[in-house]
């Protein structure tokens, strides 16, 4: 199953980031490992900083009417989707 999210702005996507990591047991200090980035970077992407290609990104979908949703692989193999994240499954 998939947990599916549109996202609308910086701040959705990075929800939609660290609903990912946190299905997959990672915390940030680890995924920045695996990634080569710092922990910083991690957490001011799932807080939705802003940033000049994050906004331009989102300025160019709102204006080309262009819809953005991302997909979260679930490794768990329970019913439900995540509760209070607004992230629903489908089949």
């Amino acid at each position: 199953m998939v947990l599916r999210g549109e996202v609308r702005n910086a701040e959705s996507l990075g929800g939609m980031l660290q609903q990912g990591r946190l299905l997959h047991g990672l915390t940030q200090r680890q995924l920045a490992e695996q990634l080569g980035i710092s922990q910083k970077y991690v957490w001011e992407m799932e807080q939705g900083k802003p940033g000049i290609f994050t906004e331009r990104l989102f300025d160019m979908l709102r204006a080309t009417g262009v819809r953005l949703v991302a997909e979260i692989d679930d490794p768990r193999d329970a019913g439900g989707g995540l509760p209070g994240s607004g992230i629903g499954r489908e089949p």
